[in-house]
């Protein structure tokens, strides 16, 4: 039976990434410091099956990382400084510390002793310098020189934390492979991202309005379950060491205002939404050419957007808006 180490193994891609692999006779260890994932009772729930460990533990502290093991066959790096709040906020925290934690787990990597493979969670957020300052094709594919915003710009530090984080993945000697996250969705995810922050907002609006920021920016989701399959095949194969793969869905593109109206007839409500102000440094279009990994595992996503945000919805509604309970942030 192989071994998984999964870092942030609490969070949103995390938690769902190790039920994928926990389907497939893998053993799990789960690693996280939790001062974004959440010990709730999914999270509880996973860690009592068998095959299935969940380490508290700061990557940072390089005393803590002996607990970890050796016979590893596949390490999936999650673990990062993430989120808009933390990114405006901290940018130093978030250049150092996401690079110190890339650093430590190779250090772990290269103590393995049958290691098949090292994938490093990069992000969407590469491409934005070649956005915003060159002729961007979009669909997006992974060839794309990438170019940094101004470095005085908070924002840049998570984008240039990851841009540096795949060329020490590329040059550590390691069997890597680089995913390139664009949008997922689904349960679990926390409030603070675009589709279960509408969903809140639809759920307790009062006034029959629903506020919807960055309307006319277009985006593509793609639901978590689709999206850890990919990441998990990827992983599998041979082929895909040694490059970077975009994660996501390639349609449909749609409006932010048009994801709201979707939203609106899955909550049943009769809300009029009303376009707000477009959030600083959020790109107009986001949406990647999956060509390439589909080629590389045969793999399209299954799940609809209308399937998906149903089955979204109908989880922050039984275990958050109704019960008053918590998610990973």
């Amino acid at each position: 039976m192989k071994k998984v180490l999964i870092t942030g193994g609490a969070g949103f891609i995390g938690y769902r990434l190790a039920c994928n692999l926990l389907e497939r006779g893998y053993q799990i260890d789960l690693v996280d410091n939790f001062t974004r994932g959440i010990k709730d009772e999914s999270l509880i729930e996973l860690s009592k099956q068998d095959g299935v460990n969940l380490f508290n533990m700061d990557l940072l502290n390089k005393e803590t990382l002996g607990q970890l093991g050796k016979e590893y066959s596949l390490i999936f790096h999650l673990a990062a400084i993430i989120g808009v709040q933390y990114v405006l906020k901290l940018p130093y925290d978030v250049l150092t510390k996401n690079v110190e934690l890339l650093q430590n787990m190779i250090l772990i990597a290269k103590e393995q002793k049958q290691l098949e493979r090292f994938v490093f969670t990069s992000t969407s957020e590469v491409y934005a310098g070649t956005l915003k300052h060159f002729s961007l094709k979009i669909p997006t594919p992974e060839s794309t020189p990438l170019a940094l915003t101004n470095l005085s710009e908070n924002r840049t530090s998570y984008m240039l934390s990851k841009i540096y984080g795949e060329a020490l993945c590329l040059h550590s000697g390691l069997p890597v492979t680089i995913v390139r996250p664009h949008n997922f969705y689904g349960p679990r995810m926390g409030l603070s991202h675009v589709v279960p922050e509408l969903f809140k907002k639809a759920f307790y609006t009062e006034d029959n309005k629903l506020e919807v920021f960055s309307p006319d920016h277009k985006r593509t989701f793609c639901y978590i379950d689709d999206a850890v399959e990919m990441m998990r095949k990827l992983a599998e194969v041979k082929v895909s060491i040694g490059q970077a793969f975009n994660i996501g869905n390639e349609s449909p593109e749609i409006s932010i205002e048009e994801l709201a109206k979707k939203i609106v007839i899955v909550t049943g409500k009769d809300l009029t939404i009303n376009p707000g102000p477009t959030t600083a440094g959020s790109p107009q279009r986001r949406c990647p050419d999956m060509s390439k990994t589909f080629e590389t595992i045969w793999y399209k996503p299954l799940v609809s957007l209308e399937e998906g945000l149903k089955r979204t919805f109908d989880w922050y509604k039984t275990n958050v808006f109704l019960n008053e309970g918590v998610s990973a942030i």
